[in-house]
């Protein structure tokens, strides 16, 4: 039995009774790349995890969520690659009044020019103006995570993008950094693929591994709980070893 940190379900979140409510901030390069969301411009917002080119599962995610006009559905990034069709996801995204999009780790490799983007020639300019992080209220919504060593004004944009084990050369061994990340801000995070959705105080992991024929998740900060449904099938194929359980972290 894994227990979840104190004030919050595993199926669920907290509502940071007793904390005083931070806007987080960057400096330099970063606050540059963040994009900061009026909470009161939307009746509820929804955190998406990693949708990889997942057109059909996303399509269904949304068929469950229902977003009306005023809310707000907020991608952590990785829309594209490994998956059956980035650009199509990409596309539903940019031209979606109610959806924004993090930038991910796979649409920096477009931007930095380590993969082909010939798919992707003609939006080249919405990936170079996808932020880095977004924030709304005292969450922060990145691809990766942050690295707990260090507070939020020093972290790197290759921090944001690529973080999972501290240190990073631990790999897929651990600790990962929500272990001891204490926060605040509250940040919901993808890129690690988990054995299911997590939930503490400070931090929300989204990336389920659908391309991997497992589940594209979502999180309601309304009713403070996810959402899933299950992939069509498996698009690309992902030793177990690299299926994190998010909870192992209490036994250690």
């Amino acid at each position: 039995m894994h227990p979840p940190s104190t004030g919050v379900s595993k199926s669920g979140g907290s509502d940071h009774a007793g904390t005083t409510r931070t806007c987080p901030t960057f400096d330099g390069e970063l606050d540059a790349l963040h994009r900061r969301i009026d909470p009161d411009r939307h009746d509820t917002i929804y955190v998406v995890g990693d949708a990889h080119g997942c057109i059909d599962e996303l399509q269904d995610l949304l068929a469950e969520l229902q977003p009306a006009e005023d809310d707000l559905v907020l991608f952590v990034g990785d829309l594209v690659r490994k998956g059956p069709d980035g650009r199509a996801v990409l596309d539903l995204v940019r031209s979606s009044p109610n959806m924004l999009s993090v930038r991910g780790n796979n649409e920096q490799k477009f931007i930095d020019g380590e993969v082909p983007a010939d798919r992707f020639d003609d939006v080249f300019g919405y990936l170079e103006s996808m932020s880095a992080a977004a924030s709304f209220g005292d969450s922060l919504v990145v691809h990766a995570g942050i690295d707990p060593r260090r507070a939020l004004s020093e972290q790197s944009l290759h921090d944001l993008l690529e973080t999972r084990a501290v240190p990073p050369e631990n790999g897929y061994d651990g600790p990962f950094w929500f272990e001891s990340y204490e926060g605040p801000p509250r940040v919901f995070f993808g890129h690690t693929v988990l054995s299911e959705p997590f939930a503490t105080e400070w931090a929300v992991g989204l990336d389920t591994g659908c391309v991997h024929g497992r589940e594209l998740t979502a999180y309601d900060c309304s009713a403070r709980e996810f959402v899933q449904v299950p992939a069509r099938k498996p698009y690309q194929h992902r030793d177990q070893a690299e299926i994190v359980d998010p909870w192992a972290w209490a036994d250690r």
